[in-house]
């Protein structure tokens, strides 16, 4: 794996052996990227479940204001410092050794003086309570506290599982698929266009990128 831009473009990552962490690959990234843009540059960016901090390391080459790693297996935050290290990222990047959960109750309990502008969300394909626990209070009514109005919460998910098209005040805007993985874009909803009570099984569009 590597950096694709930026500041540290070019620049290798290293992974923990084995298949327990499954990092974003530098395709699906470069996806990513493309869809956020120059919004990155100057953001405050969460990468949840973040493993060997690929994405949110990402984010901070290409300008993030502060980065967000958050993280709670032991070989991948072993594997996440031991980027940071090497690339020498020593600011504008706070790891969080903990769950995602845990990480955002806490913001919720104490809002930042500077809301988060893009949450990515990568859990393992399978951990269908930890998509669902996650979306469900990013788009509660109380992280209004913790995302700035124009905020872009992203998942990386299996192709053959797909997320709802609203939770909350997240309404699905996009879906981009790159054979087994799918990228869903959510923005925040406000007044009648957010549906508090949608169905979590609901199909999500379907606008798709081979």
């Amino acid at each position: 794996m590597r950096v694709i831009a930026g500041t540290l473009r070019s620049r290798l990552l290293l992974a923990p052996k084995g298949s327990a962490t499954r990092p974003t690959s530098d395709r699906l990234r470069e996806t990513l990227f493309n869809v956020l843009g120059p919004s990155v540059a100057g953001s405050r960016f969460a990468d949840l479940y973040a493993g060997t901090g690929a994405v949110g390391i990402e984010a901070h080459s290409r300008g993030a204001a502060h980065v967000h790693l958050v993280e709670r297996e032991a070989a991948a935050i072993a594997s996440l410092r031991a980027n940071l290290a090497a690339l020498r990222i020593s600011a504008g990047v706070s790891v969080q050794e903990r769950s995602a959960t845990a990480f955002l109750t806490r913001l919720l309990e104490t809002p930042p003086v500077f809301p988060l502008n893009v949450v990515f969300l990568d859990p393992p394909y399978d951990a269908a309570e930890e998509y669902t626990n996650t979306l469900q209070l990013l788009g509660s009514a109380r992280a209004a506290g913790i995302l700035a109005p124009t905020a872009r919460i992203v998942a990386e998910h299996a192709t053959r599982s797909a997320l709802p098209s609203t939770i909350g005040r997240l309404v699905q805007t996009r879906s981009l698929k790159q054979g087994d993985a799918t990228l869903s874009f959510y923005s925040v909803a406000t007044g009648e266009t957010a549906r508090p009570n949608s169905d979590p099984a609901a199909t999500p569009p379907t606008s798709q990128a081979s």
